[in-house]
């Protein structure tokens, strides 16, 4: 399993000044999780992945093969298995337990995987935009709000 940690000391000091407030981060991380779930889906229709920047085209091949250019679109089954899950008292996690989707977000070569037909480029699907990172700290801070 892969796994890709975002690190943010902003969401780190909200977090635990939640958990000293309130003892329970799983309704804020409910929330989160939605939020997530459905910021990492309008990736998919927007071809840009969290870090701002657009995916790369399909290959003329995949384009002619699926008669359309909308990289990681196909059935809709990748999009559709984003979840998130929350482990114990203090870890959210969202991904995808498809056995392609390590593949998708971090890409790799024929020369690696012999089974490709070629080449596939990195396209991050998972990870927090910086409007992920205002979003979630808008969660963290209503739910500390609404404790006082």
């Amino acid at each position: 399993m892969i796994t890709v940690e975002f690190d943010d000391s902003k969401i780190k000091k909200a977090l635990q000044d939640l958990q000293s407030a309130t003892g329970d981060l799983s309704p804020a991380f409910r929330e989160i999780g939605k939020q997530l779930v459905e910021s990492t889906k309008q990736r998919f229709s927007s071809g840009i992945g969290p870090d701002g920047q657009k995916w790369e085209d399909n290959s003329q091949v995949t384009i002619e093969r699926k008669g359309r250019n909308m990289p990681l679109v196909d059935s809709g089954t990748l999009m559709a298995e984003i979840n998130y899950q929350i482990i114990g008292n203090n870890t959210l996690e969202i991904g995808n337990p498809m056995e392609y989707a390590a593949m998708q977000q971090f890409g790799g070569t024929k020369e690696e995987f012999s089974h490709l037909w070629g080449d596939i480029p990195a396209r991050p699907f998972l990870g927090i935009s910086s409007d992920d990172e205002t979003e979630i700290l808008n969660i963290i801070e209503k739910h500390l709000t609404n404790n006082f």
